[in-house]
């Protein structure tokens, strides 16, 4: 039996999201009680708005540290310009693009808006399933 590359047969439906507007503590929150390395933001249509990573959340607080203001919100942090994928899009080309990137997660978007998420981990399951199966489609 054959292996969909396909996103969608790949992807994490419904991943971790949080609004622009959110403080970033709120999101670091999220981050750490949901054991993840990054968020997707998105407005109350769930289109997306960026994503927000670990590396986001620390570059905010440790600003506001030496700045000795306060920490802002999560749409002052997150990265805007974010690479996406759609749901037939080829894995094999995902993970080849997000490689040569060093990026570990891109947010799947159908009409703008989020429906999922394809990181490093859903890609080495498709790899383990692949080299269980010996095939692709």
């Amino acid at each position: 039996m054959s292996v969909s590359v396909n996103v969608i047969d790949h992807m994490l439906r419904n991943p971790i999201t949080i609004a622009a507007d959110a403080p970033l503590a709120d999101a670091v929150q999220s981050i750490l009680r949901n054991k993840i390395s990054g968020i997707c933001v998105i407005d109350n249509d769930k289109k997306l708005l960026g994503v927000l990573s670990e590396i986001d959340c620390l570059q905010g607080f440790l600003a506001a540290t030496y700045n000795s203001s306060s920490v802002g919100s999560v749409s002052e942090y997150m990265t805007k310009d974010v690479d996406v994928v759609h749901l037939q899009d080829n894995i094999i080309n995902v993970a080849n693009d997000m490689m040569s990137k060093s990026q570990r997660r891109r947010p799947v978007v159908e009409n703008g808006k989020l429906v999922g998420q394809i990181s490093c981990r859903q890609l080495l399951l498709a790899v383990d399933e692949f080299s269980r199966k010996d095939s692709f489609v």
